[in-house]
């Protein structure tokens, strides 16, 4: 198989498909840019030579194909819980929202659009680095299924973002404006830039990746959900607020995950290449909140912002196993409150329903047996 390297300024769901594009020509002696996937594999560095030889993560595994017996019961928990999860756009009434809107001042529907258009492209982009990368690096089935749930609820949040965007902006210029951001809009366009890069990176290592994409839905969604989550302290916009909850949690989820698998991983990144990448992804979100959508267009302190994005940046790395770096405490304490109350609210409306499916049983007994009552 023949591969075409595409150019620089090629969009980037071109650019990372192992290494290309097909050519479909059999003879590729004479073309110019042609790589096979094995070439690329040995001009990977040692760092990457060495996990895909002796991570367990990332080693070939013959048994990927089949689920059971389960071998990462911690990560296999995860996956269940993802599963426990499950949410439609169709839960989320946005029937009183349209008031609320209507009632906004310019500056605040001016920053719920912007928040909602870097929203709208950022799960497209965390899928596509799921789909071109991880997916196809972990070799481990529990894992696996892990992204593949992943996947499914990042397009249910895209779908969200989309349906709130339409509800709320009814010129149709504007709304494509918002659904084009990363082109149109600068300050989305620095931060989508930032975690493209990582996908088409073949030099970074796997744990440098594991930490971008941790930094990207734990640091980069941060300011934004806090942000909504202060609209809900006003009593504004309920079906945005509760539509946040939902996604906020899910993001905790697969940054959690990240931070799991993480602790698996043999060769880990530096410590100080572990804050390097942490740290630079909290200064784009605080440029982001603070200066080139500032959060005082609705009322949020924007040093309390920073403080808070900092306290989450600190409690990843803790989640990563290192020390803090920003001491900073948690200047929003709505965030706790408004946080456990979604969740509880969350799980109470579908208790029944997951334990009569057994979503969340601990139980991995997979025997057959005759004795079903019916």
């Amino acid at each position: 198989m023949c591969l075409e390297r595409l150019g620089a300024d090629q969009t980037f769901r071109r650019d990372f498909t192992a290494g290309g594009l097909l050519v479909l020509e059999m003879d590729c002696s004479n073309l110019t840019n042609v790589e096979s996937t094995d070439y690329q594999n040995r001009h990977k560095d040692a760092d990457q030579q060495h996990s895909t030889e002796d991570e367990p993560l990332l080693r070939d595994n013959p048994r990927r194909f089949v689920i059971f017996p389960i071998q990462y019961p911690d990560i296999w928990r995860m996956y269940k819980q993802a599963q426990a999860s499950f949410w439609t756009v169709e839960e989320v009434d946005l029937s009183k929202d349209l008031t609320h809107w209507d009632n906004l001042k310019p500056d605040e529907k001016h920053f719920i659009s912007h928040i909602l258009a870097f929203f709208a492209a950022s799960d497209g982009i965390v899928n596509e680095n799921l789909v071109q990368r991880f997916s196809q690096e972990v070799q481990l089935p529990e894992a696996r299924s892990f992204y593949g749930f992943q996947i499914l609820i990042e397009n249910v949040h895209s779908e969200m973002y989309g349906m709130l965007i339409n509800t709320y902006i009814r010129d149709s210029e504007e709304r494509e404006h918002l659904f084009n951001a990363i082109q149109t809009m600068p300050c989305v366009r620095r931060k989508a830039d930032w975690a493209i890069q990582w996908i088409s990176d073949t030099k970074s290592t796997f744990g440098e990746r594991i930490v971008a994409f941790a930094a990207v839905e734990g640091i980069f969604f941060s300011g934004s959900f806090a942000a909504i989550y202060w609209l809900k302290k006003r009593g504004l916009m309920p079906g945005l607020t509760y539509s946040n909850e939902l996604i906020s949690r899910d993001e905790g989820l697969h940054c959690n995950f990240a931070c799991l698998l993480y602790s698996y991983i043999v060769k880990k990144p530096s410590e100080d290449r572990v804050k390097d990448i942490i740290t630079k992804a909290v200064s784009i979100e605080q440029e982001f909140l603070t200066e080139a959508l500032p959060v005082d267009l609705i009322g949020i302190n924007g040093v309390l912002m920073k403080q808070y994005i900092e306290f989450v940046a600190d409690r990843l790395l803790q989640d990563l196993g290192l020390a803090k770096v920003y001491l900073t405490e948690n200047p929003f304490d709505f965030m706790e409150s408004i946080s456990l109350e979604g969740k509880t609210n969350f799980f109470e409306k579908r208790v029944a329903e997951y334990q009569r499916y057994g979503v969340m049983s601990n139980s991995m007994n997979c025997d057959f047996t005759l004795d079903a009552d019916f």
